[in-house]
């Protein structure tokens, strides 16, 4: 192989793991999708209970403002809401189905009540990540103050 055909795989190489690279830091779910599992007896439930803990990127993104793309998933029928579950896939693939992990969703509280009504269509929403550590009943993620943004 001569040095120029050389090159220009690794060029190429390069390019397509740059381009790899952008398209996983332009979802925050991905940052989101790395989590550590524990498996604990919990003496209140009576069951054993997995426990999640975010790792180091999502952890950073604690109280600052992201921005997401998914789906609603709605808690009181198809209409508008101000507080609703959000989900990195449609409701048929979702978490509360049983098809994906507690990661790939969470809670949303949208700015000064807002009512979002409910679309099937994927939207993108930024707020303020709150991480629910604490809370083995509860979502791990929660965004306050979400707005719909046109990105």
């Amino acid at each position: 192989m001569t040095i120029g055909k050389t090159l220009s795989l690794i060029f190429m190489a390069s390019i397509f793991i740059m381009m790899q690279y952008n398209s996983l830091a332009q979802s925050e779910w991905n940052n989101l999708a790395y989590v550590t599992k524990t498996k604990t007896f919990d003496e209140n439930y009576g069951i054993e209970i997995e426990t999640l803990t975010p790792g180091i990127i999502a952890q950073q993104m604690h109280g600052k403002e992201i921005s997401v793309k998914g789906y609603i998933i709605p808690l009181t029928g198809k209409i508008a809401q101000s507080h609703f579950m959000f989900s990195r896939y449609p409701q048929n693939m979702c978490f509360f189905c049983g098809k994906a992990g507690p990661e790939s969703a969470m809670q949303v509280f949208m700015k000064n009540n807002e009512e979002l009504p409910f679309t099937q269509e994927k939207i993108n929403i930024k707020g303020t990540l709150v991480i629910n550590n604490d809370e083995a009943s509860g979502l791990l993620y929660t965004l306050q103050n979400a707005e719909l943004t046109y990105e």
